[in-house]
């Protein structure tokens, strides 16, 4: 980093924020196979959170793709990149008191760590969304897997790059078997285990 490059501290605090929200904030950082249901899952919560008035917004993957990062591939350096860069952004969000939801593959164990590391205790919840590879080539609902299979797609997650699975994370969802409701409702009590948010009653406490 360059020496003349200085942290300026914000007038207004974190904590602040939160107080002002009303809740904590904190990433939710959705994982899986493409297909899987990530931002699926990413937007039926975001839109559940929005109704209980809680300040939330959505990361998506494909989305990024067409502008933050829609300078990299999806080499191993390139994929680190993607991932380190989104790391950044939603911890900018953190900083502003919400919860944000972050659905990308983010096949490198390495890489989500280095997320986690970037945040306080307690800011970094994975919430891996298990769906088979088989499932996720029958739903496959892009086309993505009939293209890598036909080798139109190179170093495709799960045909020709590995994927590999959270060893702790704070949540797995499995959504060959739960319904989108379900998978929801697993998250909101995620949430409120972690004091994040509290839907009945009572004073919301942050982190």
């Amino acid at each position: 980093m360059e020496s003349n490059i200085i942290w300026h501290d914000t007038a207004v605090t974190k904590k602040e924020r939160r107080d002002r929200n009303g809740h904590g904030s904190a990433v939710l950082w959705f994982t899986g196979l493409s297909g899987s249901g990530k931002s699926t899952l990413a937007n039926a919560l975001d839109r559940r959170l929005t109704q209980l008035g809680i300040k939330s917004f959505v990361l998506d993957g494909d989305n990024i793709r067409h502008g933050l990062n829609k300078d990299l591939g999806f080499s191993p350096e390139d994929r680190k990149e993607n991932i380190r860069r989104i790391g950044e952004v939603a911890k900018l969000f953190v900083e502003s008191g919400q919860l944000v939801l972050t659905a990308f593959i983010s096949p490198y164990r390495e890489d989500r760590d280095q997320v986690r590391a970037l945040l306080g205790q307690g800011e970094f919840l994975e919430i891996y969304v298990r769906c088979s590879l088989e499932e996720c080539e029958r739903r496959d609902p892009k086309g993505l897997y009939q293209r890598a299979r036909r080798g139109e797609i190179p170093e495709f997650t799960g045909i020709h790059a590995p994927y590999e699975e959270p060893l702790a994370p704070e949540l797995v969802v499995d959504s060959q078997r739960w319904t989108v409701e379900e998978s929801v409702e697993s998250i909101l009590k995620l949430c409120e285990e972690r004091q994040l948010i509290q839907r009945e009653g009572g004073e919301t406490i942050g982190l």
